[in-house]
């Protein structure tokens, strides 16, 4: 249930196990209830849909990736290019959802499933404990099926019905900001530096006025989007209204450069789930399984910030279970199993401390700035006086923000063992 990249993947390999497939968007098309302004990494396609980098509706290939960490003042910018990003077979591309979600849905059509829009999926259908169907908002609408699959999103409200998705816990959420900035093409070129198809991803630190995120700048033909992903619980607590972030990062001087005399093309924002491989639901039941946002599958560990791939994962491995479920009686708890031999589970499992880490007070709110001092303060010519080394300067920024340096040696050893 649902046509976004979760649903999608899994109509696309059940389908072509030979599976009869329905595929449920209660959107008038795939895509157009999403919001996305980020990165898609197709890698997790290249054996289902061989060369499919030649047919994706994509913005432009990320050649470029920046990582920003702001103060008030202060930027500071790891960048890093490649050429080998953009040739075949590309690493990551900038879309738009609704185009990418009615090309991938499309996909699943071609391999045989039923494309049903404007269809709501609102409840399950249920004999003697075990899923045999869904109920939808269609007059006479009842569908039944050997098994169904959950990929409704982040408020799952099939897997809620079916006790396998807890009640809504905002302290494992975030919410996802964006505004989708008009400019010319020509002029998005120079201002990033890129040429051609070729585009951007800038992912911030510092710059969320001490709540719990980061922002994001990334191009896309003749648009840019900027936004920021925040703590809900604290948004909430902190009485900020999200768009006074992006208006906070637009203006930035840093930022600003960029999209100086940009026009407000689009406004749009969404749940993300971030609790990470602790807090998944159980992803499956008597003929039932969860995928995607549905199951929580978004990686937000700092470095990466995936969710596009890890649903389309979970939608290949859930596809692959229902189809021997529904034409053998195969036992649906293989899925998990796909899932832990996949990078899907795998880097989850593996980066299950990140976002406690990258949301932490001390990386979001003292760090950024002992940083940027630090960099600041080796760069600033300090003649006639002697230069003062970079242990003073450490020292000198830490006491400056609040940081003791054995905390940062705590948090440095909890990252190496993190990211290892």
């Amino acid at each position: 249930m649902g046509a976004g990249p979760a649903g999608a993947a899994a109509a696309l390999t059940a389908a072509r196990a030979g599976a009869s497939v329905v595929l449920l968007e209660r959107g008038p098309f795939p895509g157009s209830k999403n919001v996305y302004g980020g990165v898609v990494y197709g890698r997790v396609l290249d054996e289902v849909l061989p060369r499919w980098w030649e047919e994706v509706p994509v913005q432009r290939w990320v050649t470029r990736r920046s990582t920003m960490v702001l103060t008030e003042t202060q930027a500071l910018t790891v960048d890093f290019r490649t050429v080998a990003w953009g040739e075949a077979p590309y690493n990551g591309c900038t879309t738009f959802r609704s185009d990418f979600d009615s090309w991938l849905a499309g996909k699943a059509v071609e391999a045989g499933a039923q494309l049903v829009t404007s269809t709501v999926a609102t409840g399950l259908i249920r004999e003697g404990g075990t899923v045999v169907g869904v109920r939808t908002d269609r007059p006479d609408g009842d569908l039944r099926a050997k098994v169904v699959i959950a990929a409704d999103g982040v408020n799952s409200f099939l897997a809620k019905e079916l006790g396998l998705l807890p009640s809504t816990d905002a302290a494992h959420l975030t919410l996802g900001v964006k505004e989708v900035l008009s400019l010319p093409r020509e002029v998005i070129d120079e201002r990033f530096g890129v040429r051609g198809d070729e585009g951007v991803d800038v992912e911030i630190l510092g710059c969320t006025r001490g709540i719990p995120g980061g922002g994001f700048v990334y191009t896309n033909k003749e648009t840019v989007s900027v936004g920021v992903v925040v703590s809900l619980e604290h948004l909430t607590a902190a009485k900020v209204r999200p768009e006074e972030l992006i208006a906070d990062l637009k203006a930035h001087p840093a930022i600003a450069p960029w999209v100086r005399g940009a026009e407000v093309k689009e406004y749009a924002a969404h749940l993300i789930p971030e609790g990470g491989y602790d807090h998944f639901p159980t992803l499956h039941a008597d003929g039932l399984l969860v995928a995607g946002d549905a199951a929580g599958m978004c990686l937000a560990a700092g470095i990466w910030l995936e969710g596009v791939n890890f649903a389309i994962g979970s939608g290949l491995a859930a596809g692959r279970a229902a189809a021997a479920a529904a034409q053998t009686g195969a036992d649906l708890a293989s899925y998990r199993k796909d899932l832990e031999s996949t990078f899907v589970l795998q880097d989850h499992k593996r980066l299950r401390k990140a976002p406690g880490l990258v949301l932490s007070p001390r990386v979001q709110g003292q760090y950024p700035g002992l940083i940027a001092d630090l960099v600041e303060g080796m760069f600033t010519v300090t003649n006639p006086t002697p230069k003062p080394g970079v242990v003073r300067l450490l020292r000198a920024a830490a006491n400056k923000h609040g940081v003791k340096l054995r905390h940062l040696a705590v948090d440095a050893l909890a990252g190496g063992r993190t990211f290892r």
